[in-house]
């Protein structure tokens, strides 16, 4: 690591290492070679793509498929994935390929960009998560070019299986079509792999390489439980719930057969939790359902995943801790183990921290934004979760809710607790403090 980074916080090297992927995808953006022919490209526009890009979201305030150039696809489909992998899981990438050691401090900064709780083992666990992804990435370009052949010439559908599979895997909801995934809502085909991809791409490293090499539910650890059992209520219920809210509107599921209801249900439930496509439009869904959606995208996927929000497991303790006070134990237990307090304590303090940044944002757009009230919340819990989906109203945001909304995909990807403690200063005390109670509720 250059000399002078070595008295900096891990979290603070995050900070600027996104930063500076960041500043250099606005620089190519903004060269005449990444904009189509009689379009323009100004810096805020080129900040908010790449900012967009690197967070992995999806928001965008120009259409993907109609301003950049292939050259300009091709930078943001790179900011996808360094942002998907991570800045210093692609800085160890390239350290491994000059076979220059990983130095203990780097190996800090992995573990806490992965949500790694131990320094032994983070190289290989780092090598797993790089080979594991460009397999899974090649193998989505393979089968997405099987069906994309049939629509457009073979170069062209080589990138366009390319670029979504990456967009797909690292949760990033960037596609080529101009409306998202809306011309395959009742292709099966379509729906399972890009789904397949995301919800894969969400579960979170660690637990793809524990049900590799445990292959048995009761011998996982308890991270992996939580994460599993938490994605399958998740996928359930809002499948479910968008099934039956959503199965009469004309707008969305209305004149679909049962079937393809279902796989449109099915679709929408799981990709709020921050993959961002699309297969039926957004701005047409009924209030009910986009506060179900806004639920989702803050929730988001697991950790040490591409995806954002505050984590499964953040939800699923939250869960467990209130279930566990209103039976009057003293305990947090859950597959019968006892969840630490510290982790409870991070619990509270991911979601109290979130909740500010989203509430502070909501209050600014609604000042400088002409838009209803719903669309605003479903505008600032989809850049904060990193998701990408929006109601339309993204291009049409003034220049001061652009600026809000890029600090909000900034914070959802580098992560509010890893924000905090980066601006922070960790203290040590000489002194402990008596307790005493307080009245709670």
């Amino acid at each position: 690591m250059i000399s002078i980074f070595k008295n900096l916080s891990p979290g603070q090297i995050l900070v600027i290492g996104y930063s500076t992927v960041i500043l250099v995808g606005t620089i190519l953006l903004l060269l005449p070679v990444s904009t189509v022919e009689g379009q323009t490209t100004n810096f805020l526009e080129a900040l908010f793509t790449a900012t967009s890009a690197t967070a992995v979201t999806g928001l965008i305030v120009v259409n993907t498929a109609e301003h950049w150039t292939g050259f300009g696809q091709t930078v943001i489909m790179l900011l996808i994935q360094v942002g998907g992998l991570g800045f210093m899981t692609t800085t160890t990438l390239l350290f491994l390929i000059l076979r220059r050691k990983v130095l203990l401090q780097e190996r800090l900064i992995v573990m806490e960009e992965i949500n790694y709780n131990k320094l032994s083992g983070v190289i290989r666990l780092t090598r797993y998560i790089i080979l594991l992804t460009f397999i899974t990435e090649i193998t989505g370009t393979l089968l997405l070019y099987l069906y994309f052949k049939g629509l457009m010439p073979d170069n062209r559908a080589w990138f366009y299986a390319l670029f979504h599979s990456i967009s797909a895997f690292n949760n990033a909801g960037f596609d080529l079509f101009g409306n998202s995934l809306e011309n395959f809502t009742g292709s099966l085909y379509i729906n399972l792999i890009i789904t397949f991809l995301f919800i894969f791409g969400g579960l979170g490293f660690l637990v793809i390489s524990e049900i590799y090499n445990k292959r048995q539910y009761k011998k996982l650890s308890l991270h992996s439980k939580m994460v599993i059992s938490m994605t399958l209520f998740l996928i359930i219920s809002g499948t479910l719930a968008l099934f039956i809210l959503e199965f009469n509107n004309p707008a969305t599921l209305g004149n679909y057969t049962p079937g393809i209801k279902l796989l449109a249900s099915y679709f929408q439930a799981v990709t709020p939790r921050t993959a961002g496509f699309n297969t039926i439009p957004i701005n047409q869904f009924r209030d009910v359902s986009l506060f179900i959606m806004i639920v989702l995208m803050f929730i988001g996927a697991s950790p040490g995943s591409t995806g954002g929000g505050v984590k499964t497991t953040t939800a699923g303790t939250l869960l467990v801790v209130v279930y566990n006070m209103a039976r009057g134990k003293e305990d947090i237990e859950i597959f019968r183990r006892r969840i630490k307090k510290k982790d409870i304590y991070k619990t509270l303090s991911v979601v109290v921290i979130s909740l500010l940044i989203i509430v502070v944002v909501t209050i600014v757009l609604s000042i400088t934004e002409e838009f209803a009230f719903i669309q605003i919340v479903f505008e600032v819990f989809s850049a904060f979760g990193t998701v990408g989906l929006t109601t339309g109203i993204t291009p049409q945001l003034s220049n001061t809710g652009r600026l809000f909304i890029i600090i909000t995909m900034f914070i959802g990807r580098v992560g509010p607790f890893t924000i905090a403690m980066a601006l922070g200063r960790k203290r040590i005390k000489a002194i402990r403090y008596p307790q005493e109670d307080i009245l709670i509720g």
